[in-house]
């Protein structure tokens, strides 16, 4: 099933150094770059920008109407999901990568294989906390954003993840798994609170 799943027959290795082996003062930068801004320690600031983003939405709004009380109920799923995930996200990540101990790519490759920029770490590779936070934050705030919006989320989710890569941190497997946890959490998330929502309306 690994030879299936996370090795894809030996792609998972090639594309690993096909984005590994390039690498530059410059490039370097820019990948440590997108690692600290995909980092979950960052929690608590990008809360702090929904939160007051979310405020000066809805604040924009004339008070007590249709147009104030639809900005704070776009606002407030968002919100719910982003701190609910990051929970959930967390809590399945510190089960997943013990449980799992995948060897990271200086192990099972080689450190003399490997381009590692940084502190070479050895184990619990899948899935990758980085590339599944940067999902997390986009998927998030998927609903709020046009179409603009979701081009630069795009761009920085990949972004994170080519960053574990190119810095010698995780296989591609590993980020694809990152980013197919948070999806399903957020998925998982949003359709709960539609649900509320909805038996909230009923009653």
């Amino acid at each position: 099933m690994k030879e299936i799943f996370y090795d894809w027959g030996g792609l998972n290795v090639a594309l690993f150094h096909l984005i590994n082996d390039v690498h530059g003062g410059v490039l370097d930068r820019l990948m440590q770059l997108a690692t600290a801004l995909g980092d979950h320690g960052n929690f608590p600031l990008y809360l702090f920008l929904l939160l007051l983003s979310g405020y000066v939405a809805v604040l924009r709004q004339p008070h007590a109407t249709a147009a104030h009380r639809h900005a704070a109920l776009r606002w407030l799923p968002v919100l719910v999901v982003f701190s609910a995930g990051y929970v959930a996200d967390g809590w399945l990540i510190g089960a997943l990568k013990p449980m799992l101990d995948f060897p990271r790519p200086p192990l099972a490759l080689g450190e003399a294989a490997v381009h590692v920029v940084g502190k070479a770490e050895l184990h619990h590779s899948l899935p990758s906390g980085h590339a599944s936070f940067a999902m997390l934050l986009i998927a998030s705030v998927w609903p709020l954003l046009g179409r603009r919006g979701r081009q630069l989320g795009v761009a920085f989710v990949l972004w994170v993840g080519l960053s574990r890569i190119s810095l010698g941190a995780h296989f591609p497997a590993d980020v694809l798994g990152g980013y197919l946890l948070s999806l399903g959490v957020v998925a998982l998330l949003y359709r709960g609170v539609r649900e509320l929502a909805r038996r909230l309306v009923q009653e």
